[in-house]
C-alpha cells in the first residue's frame, strides 16, 4: 500500500547532490508500473522537476473498446500529479465506475478495468491520436494540464506490444495480466513491433545528454524490456557519457509487486538482486539492492563490475521514496 493518502507534495524542495550543476543535461529514468512511478515520485521532490526526463515503457499499450490504453504512462501521470489510487498505485483516487457497469450489462468486456474520470483520459486520448497527433505529443500535453513540470514522453510513438508466449501459444500481455490473472507460465516475449519503430523525439538526445541515467525498479523482462528493444536506445545506453544506475525490483527472492520473479524463474533466471544485476551487467555502473540482499552485494560487484549500493528500496510513502532517490543520485555523483 502506498501511504500517501493525497498528502500535498513539495516538489524540487531539496538541494542538489554534490556533483551536480544546473546547466548540466537531465537526470533521464526508464521507467514502467507501479513501481517507477513511486521512484519518480520521490526523485521530483528531491531535485527540480524540469530537470527530470522519463522514458516510459508502451508494451502494455493495447486497443480496448475502441480507445488507446497506456497503463503504464497513466500511472507515471496519476502519481506524479498526486491523483493515483494510494491502495493499488494505479487508477484514480475516489473513482466510480458506472460507465463500466452499463458496458458490461449491454454485453461489453467485463475483464479490464476502467474508471469514469480514467475513461475521459482514454476518450481524449484516442480521440487526439486519431485527429493526427502522436502519442508522445499528446502524452506531454497531458503531463502539462497535470501540472507537472518533469518531461514524461513514451519510448516511441510507434506501435509496439508485449506478447507472452504461454503453453496456449501466444497473447497479448494484457490478456495475460489481467484477463488470465498471471496464471500461465511464460515461455517467452516478443515485443511486436520494436523491429520497425523508433525512438519518439528526444528520447536520443536526452540519453546521449543526460546528467545521469537511472533504470527504475521495474520488471526487466516487462518494463525495461520493450523500451531497450526500441532500435538505437540500447546502443545509446551503451555508448553514453553519463553513469548508469539500476534499482533493483527484486528483494529477498521476492517481486515487489507483479509477476518479475515467476517470469525470471520461467525464463531460466536466478530469481535474486543478483540475477537482475547479471541483466544490467552491461548497461550500468551501479546497481541498488535492498537491506536485506546486503549478502549479495560482494558477489554482485565481483560478477557483474557494478558498484553495488545498500539501501531500504521499498516505498511505502514519501519518506521513503525520498530517501531512495537521494542515495540513488548520490551513488551517480561519486
Amino acid at each position: 500500500m502506498d501511504l500517501d493518502d493525497g498528502k500535498q507534495r513539495q516538489r524540487g524542495s531539496v538541494r542538489y547532490s554534490r556533483g551536480m550543476s544546473r546547466t548540466a543535461g537531465p537526470v533521464v529514468v526508464l521507467a514502467g508500473g507501479v513501481g517507477a512511478a513511486r521512484f519518480l515520485d520521490g526523485l521530483i521532490r528531491v531535485m527540480p522537476e524540469p530537470e527530470v526526463f522519463v522514458v516510459v515503457n508502451v508494451g502494455d499499450d493495447m486497443e480496448w473498446c475502441g480507445l488507446h490504453i497506456a497503463p503504464d504512462i497513466d500511472t507515471v501521470l496519476y502519481t506524479l500529479s498526486d491523483q493515483v489510487n494510494p491502495e493499488t498505485g494505479w487508477g484514480l483516487r475516489d473513482e466510480s465506475f458506472r460507465a463500466l457497469e452499463r458496458a458490461k450489462s449491454l454485453g461489453g468486456p467485463d475483464w479490464f478495468t476502467i474508471g469514469d474520470q480514467d475513461l475521459g483520459l482514454h476518450l481524449a486520448r484516442t480521440s487526439r491520436l486519431a485527429g493526427g497527433e502522436t502519442l508522445s505529443e499528446v502524452t506531454g500535453d497531458m503531463a502539462r494540464s497535470f501540472g507537472l513540470g518533469c518531461t514524461v514522453t513514451p519510448v516511441t510513438d510507434g506501435r509496439l506490444r508485449t506478447m507472452v508466449e504461454i503453453e496456449d501459444g501466444e497473447v497479448a500481455f494484457q490478456e495475460y495480466f489481467v484477463e488470465r490473472g498471471q496464471r500461465d507460465e511464460v515461455q517467452g516475449l516478443r515485443f511486436d513491433g520494436a523491429d520497425v519503430s523508433e525512438a519518439a523525439p528526444g528520447v536520443h538526445e536526452a540519453i546521449n545528454g543526460a546528467r545521469s541515467i537511472i533504470i527504475a525498479p521495474s520488471n526487466p523482462f516487462l518494463s525495461i524490456g520493450p523500451i531497450l528493444a526500441v532500435p538505437g536506445v540500447r546502443d545509446c545506453l551503451l555508448t553514453r557519457s553519463a553513469r548508469v544506475a539500476a534499482i533493483s525490483p527484486i528483494v529477498g527472492g521476492a517481486a515487489i509487486k507483479g509477476p518479475a520473479a515467476r517470469i525470471m524463474e520461467s525464463l531460466g533466471h536466478e530469481v535474486s538482486a543478483l540475477g537482475v544485476a547479471r541483466l544490467y551487467a552491461d548497461l550500468a555502473d551501479v546497481f541498488v539492492v535492498d537491506e536485506v540482499d546486503v549478502g549479495l552485494a560482494p558477489s554482485i560487484e565481483e560478477e557483474t563490475g557494478m558498484r553495488c549500493v545498500v539501501t531500504p528500496t521499498i516505498m511505502r510513502g514519501p519518506e521513503e521514496k525520498q530517501a531512495l532517490a537521494r542515495v540513488t543520485l548520490a551513488a551517480l555523483s561519486t
